[in-house]
């Protein structure tokens, strides 16, 4: 496994090389890549993109690892509260993440490529929707019963689907659409899904799918 570099020289080329990468993984996509194409692009040699990283796969880990924690934070409220303004709340968080989602759309857009060809991605994506779902549900459901976080857990699995999916479509694949789609316009019309879903019309708390035929364990 490369060693990461101590010397300025060292992380200013690695740092060189993990952009040019992006510009690969972003016009090659990530079945596609190849560490030659790397080297031709970083006009550096191909010993050079193996000093710092092991194969394409390390290459990738290292470009997605801080973009994994960043859009974890960026879409964690900071300005409102869900106990108090609940909508607000939910906007703040929906523009963060898909602010952050729309800033690196070419590796997310990668990122879903490799997951669906390699287990360590697929892991990845993976613990990104788990982390972002169980922070929801863990604000909303301290005080509730097992059933109401059973079917909360599930409709926020449906709400953080439609969020990944619409970012997808209208920033990874930006270039397929008719018009472009603002991140604030994005953020205005899924933070409505999701209120709609959890809370009612004066901003208290409801519990999604309170009905027979919504209960898997009523099946």
């Amino acid at each position: 496994m490369p060693a990461m570099p101590t010397t300025p020289k060292g992380q200013r080329t690695r740092a060189h090389l993990l952009l040019a990468a992006r510009r690969v993984f972003a016009r090659d996509g990530f079945v596609n890549m190849r560490m030659s194409d790397v080297a031709k692009e970083a006009n550096a040699s191909l010993g050079a993109v193996y000093r710092y990283f092991k194969d394409k796969e390390d290459l990738f880990e290292n470009l997605i690892g801080d973009i994994h924690e960043e859009l974890y934070e960026a879409s964690h409220p900071r300005e409102h509260r869900f106990a108090t303004d609940p909508y607000a709340a939910l906007l703040e968080a929906n523009r963060g993440y898909l602010g952050h989602y729309h800033q690196h759309r070419d590796v997310m857009r990668a990122l879903i490529e490799a997951a669906a060809v390699d287990s360590r991605f697929r892991d990845v994506w993976w613990r990104m929707r788990v982390r972002h779902r169980e922070r929801f549900v863990n604000s909303l459901t301290r005080d509730g019963s097992p059933h109401d976080l059973m079917l909360t857990r599930l409709a926020a699995e449906a709400m953080a689907c439609m969020v990944e999916q619409a970012a997808y479509v209208w920033f990874a694949h930006d270039s397929l659409q008719d018009v472009v789609v603002p991140v604030d316009t994005a953020a205005v019309i899924l933070t409505d899904g999701w209120y709609r879903l959890f809370f009612n019309d004066d901003g208290s708390r409801r519990v999604p799918g309170a009905h027979p035929l919504a209960d898997p364990q009523a099946h």
